[in-house]
Order: C-alpha cells, then sequence, then structure tokens
C-alpha cells in the first residue's frame, strides 16, 4: 500500500489575502512498474529562479519525472519497499525510462538503482532506515536523518522488512563531467 501524503498549498484570495487553497491527499503519484512498491508522490515544482507564486495552478500536476527543469525544483516523497520484495526482479533501466530519466542508470554497477543526476538534493528520511550507498561507501540513515546528495552516483537500499519514507528536494544543477575527465583537468590546472 502506497504510502499517503497530505499536501496543503497556499495562496491569494480575489482580495489578495492569504489562504489555503487546496487540503488533501497528493494525487500525482507514479509507483514504478518495474520495481515494485517503489512509488514517487510529486507534491510541487518550480520551473525556474525565482519561483513564481502567482495564481492557482497546480504544478505538480504532470507527469511524474525524476529530475527538475532547469533552474528549477521538485518536491517529492518516495516509498522504498525492502530489498527482498523487488531487487532480484528488477529492470532498473524501464523504471527510470518511465519517469524520463534513462540516461541517469549507471550501466556499469551491478546496482540496479545506481545512478546519477545532475542535481543537489535534499533527503529527508521521514520513517524507517535507509542505506545511502555510494560507489565508496555507504551510510545508513534513520528518521530524521538528512543527506544532502550533490550529483554522486548513488543507490538506495532498504536492508529491513519496512519500507522507508524519503523526502526530497531535487534542485537543478550543473551537470558533473566525467569522473575521469574531472581528474584530468584538475592535474592539468596544477601542472600550469
Amino acid at each position: 500500500m502506497i504510502w499517503r501524503v497530505r499536501r496543503v498549498l497556499t495562496g491569494h484570495d480575489s482580495a489578495g489575502k492569504s489562504t489555503i487553497i487546496s487540503d488533501g491527499f497528493a494525487t500525482n503519484i507514479k509507483e514504478m512498474a518495474s520495481m515494485p512498491g517503489l512509488a514517487l508522490t510529486d507534491l510541487w515544482e518550480t520551473t525556474g529562479a525565482p519561483a513564481d507564486n502567482d495564481g492557482h495552478t497546480d504544478a505538480a500536476a504532470r507527469p511524474v519525472h525524476l529530475e527538475p527543469p532547469k533552474n528549477g525544483t521538485i518536491l517529492r516523497v518516495v516509498e522504498f519497499p525492502p530489498d527482498a520484495t523487488w531487487r532480484s526482479s528488477a529492470v532498473a533501466r524501464e523504471g527510470f525510462k518511465s519517469i524520463g530519466a534513462g540516461h541517469v542508470v549507471d550501466e556499469h554497477s551491478a546496482d540496479p538503482m545506481m545512478h546519477r543526476t545532475a542535481t543537489v538534493d535534499y533527503a529527508i528520511v521521514l520513517k524507517g532506515e535507509i542505506h545511502a550507498v555510494m560507489e565508496q561507501g555507504e551510510t545508513l540513515l534513520r528518521a530524521g536523518d538528512i543527506l544532502v546528495q550533490r550529483g554522486t552516483t548513488h543507490s538506495w537500499s532498504v536492508r529491513g522488512n519496512e519500507p522507508a519514507i524519503v523526502a526530497f528536494i531535487l534542485v537543478s544543477a550543473k551537470p558533473l563531467g566525467k569522473p575521469k575527465k574531472r581528474k584530468a583537468k584538475a592535474k592539468a590546472k596544477k601542472r600550469k
């Protein structure tokens, strides 16, 4: 069962006074067919900076996609099921493709969730436990912990029996070059 998120939106009435314009369960939910139990609930998106607070248009009423637009943000809650329920049958590329992100998958990794986005992600664990897995090392995050993911190749792993619920704020960032290219540029700068 997908964890439901109550979303309250504020705005302004016709007299310019602040008001609640919406209060209810978020409806923009995408359960990943190729990764059963993995569900993304998008709550809001901005399409530029500074963000536009005018009007009453629901900025989350669009197809779920992984990365925010250039200079934009996405607020999302992700439910990660226990690894034992899906990892052996996952087709990661299909899952990422279904949210417009087939290009982020690390095809050299045996981990089907290993990927890298052109974002800074603030990951806030709301419920459960989840491992943040890097190419070199990992750490266990528990409810209340916050991880700042800075364009790194990463994955997520729930090794217990209960799902983990994580809120993400994804912020558009400059794409990093390939790691080997970054090292070569750093060496070239040192030689000068």
